[in-house]
């Protein structure tokens, strides 16, 4: 018998080299795993409501998920697991197809020509020359913002927080209805496990909140336990590349690619700062390769009517799980390509019960903002920005613009340009345009 270190395995993922084991790496594949299930259900519900048919689309959703993110773990060696992102999903359902009327065709044209411009970006070295251009105290308040989304959707999705429209704010949910109770109890359990540096507290804590939620009535327990996909054919290959080449529609491609661009940067930052991964500079080494898979993801995507690919912010989860190589995305990968046959069983995992993992992960990512220099009002207000930027609009890519945006303002207009790397100016131009385009 081969010693564990001359395994398959090993040679793959460099296990020991990271200080984690096959069985860490799979059960942080199967949290990270259990806190993005939602997205079987949000995805294709607002895709729906675009026109496209429900059933095509959701295995489409899964096929895209699965095989992605597994290119992500075999490629890259990085525990980032990948989705469709929700606001580029909400904006081609809602703006595009709702508002604008634009056939969902020519959206999914306008996704395959901002991966393609996500892929030339990356070969010509233009994404990795970003990050290096990046202030450090924007890259330290990444991390934090990231781990306030994080809480901010677990919040919401457990029903402790909602969006008022008649205060135009965020209010207090209903903390006695079932699910709210359910999420405050699964809260408390991982919180203790977590307290008491139980192995595995997230996964234990879904797991034992999914059967407290039976009795509740919040559990749903299914009729069966296999199905069988439907064919993915009415949504293959249904993108209009030629029509998305309207010059009108450039700000609309824009709309797609600036915020994607940079939201999967924050991910990776984000994540990576969690498992302490990043180097000195707070650089994530080689996130070239991260960078490809995340644009052919948003490319490959498009030929399946499956909007933008990006880097889903619950890999922090798995991190947290101590999951720190590409076995733990695999893992995660080959869970989402198994519900194509057992959807009904998987998904009577409640978002109650994954809402708590969520809020506690954002809890462990805030412990960056202690190395921002909060004297120096030029490092500490773009960092401000970034993160309440993100909180407020609830998108991190957004946040990450308007920082960079404050930094390079104030500190020229404080007399300390040379402080500003030439480079970011010229950065300047598309964000402003990007705000802009917004308006």
């Amino acid at each position: 018998m081969s010693k564990p270190k001359d395994s398959v395995i090993e040679r793959l993922f460099k296990l020991s080299s990271f200080q984690t084991d096959n069985r860490t790496e799979i059960m942080a594949g199967l949290t990270i795993f259990m806190t993005m299930l939602y997205v079987l259900i949000v995805v294709p519900g607002m895709l729906a409501g675009a026109g496209m048919p429900k059933g095509p689309v959701t295995v489409a959703t899964i096929l895209m998920i699965g095989i992605v993110t597994i290119i992500m773990g075999l490629f890259t060696n990085r525990p980032f697991a990948l989705a469709p992102g929700l606001g580029s999903v909400a904006f081609l359902a809602v703006t595009l197809v709702t508002a604008e009327e634009i056939p969902w065709q020519t959206g999914m044209g306008m996704v395959f020509i901002s991966g393609m411009l996500f892929l030339l970006f990356t070969v010509l070295g233009l994404r990795q020359l970003i990050v290096r251009l990046m202030p450090p105290a924007i890259k330290l308040s990444i991390g934090a913002g990231v781990g306030l989304f994080i809480a901010l959707i677990g919040f919401r999705n457990a029903g402790l927080v909602v969006a008022s429209e008649k205060a135009n704010s965020l209010q207090m949910g209903d903390i006695g209805s079932p699910e709210a109770i359910l999420a405050l109890i699964g809260f408390l359990i991982m919180s203790v496990l977590l307290a008491r540096k139980v192995r595995g507290h997230l996964l234990i804590g879904i797991v034992v909140t999914t059967i407290i939620g039976i009795p509740m009535g919040i559990t749903k327990l299914p009729d069966s336990i296999f199905s069988l996909p439907e064919s993915v054919g009415p949504v293959l290959f249904q993108l209009d590349i030629m029509d998305a080449l309207k010059l009108s529609y450039f700000p609309l491609i824009l709309a797609f690619f600036v915020p994607d661009f940079f939201s999967s940067l924050g991910t990776f930052l984000g994540v990576a700062a969690k498992g302490n991964m990043l180097d000195k500079n707070g650089d994530l080494p080689q996130i070239d390769k991260p960078f490809i898979v995340d644009a052919g993801g948003t490319v490959l995507g498009s030929l399946f009517s499956v909007p933008v690919m990006t880097t889903y912010v619950e890999s922090a989860a798995g991190v947290e799980a101590g999951g720190r190589t590409g076995l733990t995305a695999v893992s995660t990968g080959v869970l989402f390509l198994l519900t194509l046959f057992i959807t009904p069983i998987i998904m009577i995992i409640p978002s109650a019960a994954t809402a708590p993992a969520l809020i506690l992960v954002g809890l462990t990512m805030l412990s960056a903002v202690k190395n921002i220099d909060f004297s120096d009002t030029t490092e500490s207000l773009p960092a401000f920005m970034t993160i309440v930027i993100t909180i407020f609009t609830f998108n991190f890519g957004n946040g990450i613009a308007a920082g960079i945006i404050s930094y390079v303002l104030i500190k020229s207009l404080g007399g300390r340009f040379k402080e500003v790397h030439p480079g970011l100016y010229v950065l300047l131009i598309p964000l402003i345009l990007y705000f802009v385009t917004m308006a």
